[in-house]
Order: C-alpha cells, then structure tokens, then sequence
C-alpha cells in the first residue's frame, strides 16, 4: 500500500508495540521489567522487543559493566514516536477516560504548563481539524495516489477543494456529490 501511515503501522501498529514504546518512556528497559509491567507473555514479549529491534526503534543495550543482561532503549527513530503517544494520551483523555479523571498528566518540566493540544498547526499557531487540511499527492505519489487524495478532498472539503491539475490548468473532476459532516453530540 502506498500509504505512510499503513507503512507507519506495519512497524509500530501492533497493541504490544506501542505499549513497549509507551514503557521505555515511563523508564522501563529489563525484559523482566517489561512483562511485569504489562503482563504480557514471554513469547510475545521477546517476539515485539525483536521486531522493533528489527525496525529501528528499539536497540540492545548494556545495562551496566557487572551486569551481564541486556536492556533495551529507544533509538531516535523510537523517540520520535513520542507525539504520537501523546497524541493517543489526549485522545484517551478526552473519548475513554475514568470518571475520576486521567490517570496521568503530561506538563512541560520547565515550566509545569500542561502540555497543548498535538497536532497540525497552522503558521499562525491555530491548531487545524480534517475540514481545515487540503490533501496533495506527494513526490512519491502515484496515480492511484492522485485519485484518493481528490475524492478525499471532495468528500471531506466540498466542491471547489481541487487543486488545479498540473497538465491543462483544469481543475480535478470529482464524480461524489460533498458530504455534510453529521452533528456529534458530545458528552
């Protein structure tokens, strides 16, 4: 599938993965530590721990000279999943949280501020929802590519969200009327 997310989750997608990611956040690096933590299997748990290894965002390491055993860290790659977590945090937060409130609060170690909201941002600084992000077909697009992301932008934009096509100066043609988005009560 030529789809970064889909290629994002081949990696990471998987419950046990992110929570291992999730662990190694909390501080978490002994194999014993990660399935006392999670109650996970430790067949499943050495086969995760392996498969982020294999995809980089995991690496082995020494815990310490007298230690003969092996821990595990992120790497970069790993670290860089931590907006996506927090993301999942927020998220949590706001759809599925305990009556008694969120378990954990994330707030800037300089300044004890709580974390804002993650997400795309415009150059203003407004955080942006799906009706205010227009879709284009990147450099690794391919015409299959180009047909998603203007049926996308019909659906979800309304007519007139083409951009103009390349070849002609035509606007992209779209054969699905705009859906309006339905009214979610919230609760």
């Amino acid at each position: 599938m030529n789809c970064s997310i889909a290629r994002a989750l081949d990696q990471i997608g998987e419950w046990w993965s992110l929570l291992i990611v999730r662990e190694c956040t909390f501080g978490t690096t002994r194999f014993d530590q990660f399935q006392e933590r999670l109650g996970i299997a430790r067949n499943i748990l050495t086969n995760r721990l392996k498969r982020l290894i294999d995809v980089g965002i995991l690496e082995k390491v020494a815990l310490g000279e007298n230690d003969r055993r092996a821990g595990y860290r992120l790497t970069q790659k790993g670290e860089e999943l931590f907006p996506v977590l927090v993301a999942l945090l927020q998220w949590g937060d706001k759809w599925g949280m305990s009556l008694d409130g969120p378990p954990i609060r994330l707030v800037e170690h300089a300044t004890g501020e709580p974390l804002a909201a993650v997400g795309p941002y415009s150059s203003s600084g407004r955080l942006l929802g799906i009706r205010d992000v227009r879709m284009e077909v990147g450099p690794g697009g391919t015409p299959s590519t180009e047909a998603v992301v203007a049926a996308r932008n019909l659906a979800i934009l309304g007519a007139g969200s083409e951009p103009l096509a390349e070849a002609g100066g035509q606007a992209a043609q779209g054969s699905a009327p705009a859906r309006k988005p339905r009214a979610v009560k919230e609760g």
